[in-house]
């Protein structure tokens, strides 16, 4: 497991490659995330937000979520971490807006900005 390094500020952008535990802020509130999963089977991407990335994930991939049940295994390739969740909600639709695949593989392609 990699170590997830203490950030401030919003949002927190990050990806690419590994997904955050649930982690605190330094004031010690939970922190928020916005991410993009991408599948392994069908080439389709899913925009959701949760409290604990790893954990999403899992549920994702045991076809726990009505949207991505039987289109697994994903992994997450875009996070953005928030301080409040309605912020992460907020992102999650603005991205879900956008409904166009080249705007989505944009965003993961500008890789981590921290």
């Amino acid at each position: 497991m990699l170590k997830w390094p203490k950030f401030r500020g919003l949002p927190i952008r990050s990806g690419l490659g590994y997904s955050p535990a649930k982690s605190r802020n330094d004031h010690g509130f939970d922190m928020f995330y916005t991410y993009v999963l991408s599948s392994l089977k069908t080439d389709m991407f899913y925009v959701g937000s949760t409290e604990d990335i790893e954990k999403r994930l899992i549920r994702h991939n045991k076809d726990r979520s009505k949207f991505t049940k039987g289109k697994g295994p994903w992994k997450v390739v875009y996070f953005e971490q928030f301080e409040i969740r309605a912020v992460a909600i907020k992102r999650e639709f603005e991205i879900k807006s956008w409904k166009s695949r080249k705007a989505i593989e944009s965003l993961i392609s500008r890789g981590p900005v921290v």
